[in-house]
C-alpha cells in the first residue's frame, strides 16, 4: 500500500496481530501527516484506528490513502488484501487500539457496516454504529458519545464516505443533561450485562 513518501512503518499492536491469525494479511501501524483539508472541510487532531474486512477493503484502501498532511496517528489494523476474511478479528483490533489509549476513534469497514457494528459493540467501552448519512455520523458522537464508525464498502461510494468520516471527525461530545442522563443508563446496561433484565 502507497501511503506516500516518508511514512514510517512499525508493528501492530500484540493481540491485534493475534486476533487475525489465519488471514494472509499483517497489519501494520503507520503513522504519517493526516489530514482531510483536500477533501473535507476541516483537519483533525483525533488519533484514528481504521480497520475493514475483505468486503471493505477497497473501501479501507481509499479512505486510508485520503489521510495525509496534517500530523496524527492513524493505526491501520487491516485487512491488507482482499483474501476473504473474518469482519469481528478487525472490529476487535480496531476496538483495542481505543481502549488501550492508542486511538481517540476507529472507523471499521466490511461489506454492509452491520457486522462490524455488532462485533465492536460487544466490547465494553465502545459505542459504534452504522453511519450511511452525515447527520448521524456527528448526532451519534455529539448526543451518544460514539467512538467508533461503521461503514458498509458495498453500500457507499468513497466521496460520501469522505464526508461521513469528515461528520464523524469533527463532531464532539458536549452532552445536555438529558444525553449525560441517557449515556450512562447505556453505560450501566454494559456494566450489569444479562442482570440488567433482573
Amino acid at each position: 500500500m502507497i501511503y506516500g513518501a516518508g511514512c514510517p512503518l512499525k508493528p501492530c499492536p500484540r493481540g491485534a496481530d493475534e486476533a487475525r491469525k489465519g488471514n494472509n494479511a499483517q497489519a501494520v501501524s503507520r503513522t504519517f501527516p493526516f489530514s482531510f483539508q483536500q477533501f473535507m472541510s476541516g483537519s483533525t487532531s483525533l488519533r484514528i484506528a481504521l480497520g475493514g474486512d475483505h468486503a471493505g477493503f477497497p473501501l479501507k484502501q481509499i479512505v486510508a490513502r485520503r489521510l495525509n498532511e496534517t500530523a496524527v496517528s492513524l493505526t491501520d489494523c487491516g485487512t491488507n488484501s482482499a483474501e476473504s476474511c473474518d469482519y469481528p478479528d478487525f472490529a476487535v483490533a480496531v476496538a483495542k487500539e481505543i481502549i488501550e489509549g492508542r486511538a481517540d476513534r476507529g472507523i471499521v469497514v466490511c461489506g454492509s457496516g452491520v457486522g462490524v457494528s455488532v462485533a465492536a459493540n460487544k466490547i465494553p467501552g465502545i459505542r459504534a454504529a452504522v453511519c450511511h448519512d452525515t447527520y448521524s455520523a456527528h448526532q451519534g458522537v455529539e448526543h451518544d458519545d460514539m467512538n467508533v464508525l461503521c461503514i458498509g464498502g458495498r453500500i457507499i461510494g468513497s466521496e460520501l464516505a469522505f464526508e461521513i468520516i469528515d461528520s464523524f471527525l469533527r463532531a464532539r461530545y458536549v452532552p445536555q443533561d438529558r444525553h449525560a442522563r441517557r449515556l450512562e443508563k447505556v453505560l450501566q446496561i454494559e456494566r450489569r450485562g444479562l442482570g440488567v433484565l433482573d
